[in-house]
Parts: structure tokens; sequence; C-alpha cells
């Protein structure tokens, strides 16, 4: 923008008019802008970053689904074992094979489970990115606003 000409003496920089006060306020506006432009785009950021957070955690949701569906299935499974286990007083017979057969299913759904739980959290990483770019863009907003009207000192050579 600066190397275009400026239509009756106003510039995009001095807000309308060369006072002072025009530069503030076309200033602010440039600052007001910026500020917007951050925000706009740390919140494509957080949308991308949000996608590929859900495309990681689908597998391993539908697993811990999976093995919450087993897990609820081999309960009653078990409980009946037990209770026939007792009715027979400990003689190996339905009971004992329906007790056997509902804690492999618990055995196999913790498992499904934990690994599920255990694939899952590594999923959230992708919103480093967004954190660190938000931390970026803090950093630039507090930069300007710190040193913002002040004269920049001239380096000696």
């Amino acid at each position: 923008m600066a190397d275009q000409a400026s239509v009756s003496g106003v510039t995009p920089s001095t807000g309308g008019n060369g006072s002072p006060e025009g530069r503030v306020v076309g200033g602010i506006a440039d600052f007001g802008n910026d500020i917007a432009t951050l925000v706009e785009l740390q919140a494509k950021l957080a949308m991308i970053d949000l996608k590929e957070c859900l495309g990681r955690a689908l597998i391993p949701l539908a697993l811990i689904i999976v093995g919450l569906i087993f897990l609820v299935g081999a309960l009653p499974v078990a409980l009946l074992g037990v209770a026939e286990l007792l009715a027979t007083a400990f003689k190996l017979g339905a009971g004992g094979a329906m007790l056997l057969t509902g804690g492999i299913v618990l055995i196999l759904a913790v498992a499904v489970i934990i690994i599920a739980a255990l694939r899952i959290v590594p999923s959230f990483s992708s919103f480093q990115r967004s954190r660190e770019e938000l931390s970026r863009n803090l950093a630039w907003i507090r930069t300007v606003l710190l040193y913002s009207g002040r004269n920049v000192p001239r380096r000696r050579f």
C-alpha cells in the first residue's frame, strides 16, 4: 500500500488527514484490522485442528464403544455363571462354563478399552499448533501495544 499514490492527500496510515489525531485513528484502525485478521486465522486453524483431532479419535472412540458393549454383554453372563456355580457348589457344570466365557469376554473388553484409550490420548496433540500460534499472536499484540506511540531509539553505527 505504500507504493500506491494518495488521493487528495489522504493516505491509508493517516486515517484521512495528516494530523496527529488522524494518524492515531489510522493506526488504531490498522491495529484493529490486524487483530480481526488474527482472530479469523486463529479460528480457521482451530477448526482444521478440530477436524484432524476428530479424524484421529474416531476409530479409538468406536473401539471404546465396542469394548463397553462387550463389557455390558459379558456382565450378565458372568453373573449367571456365578449364580449357577454357587448353585452347584463348585462342581464344574453349566455355571463354570458360563463364568469362564464371561471372564474371557471381560478380559477382552478391558484389553480393547485400554488399547483404545492409549490411542485416543495422542489424537489431541493436533491442537498444539493452535496453542503455539495463539501464543505468538498474543505476544505480537503485547509487543505492538507496549511499543506503539514510542519513539524507537536510533542505532549508532
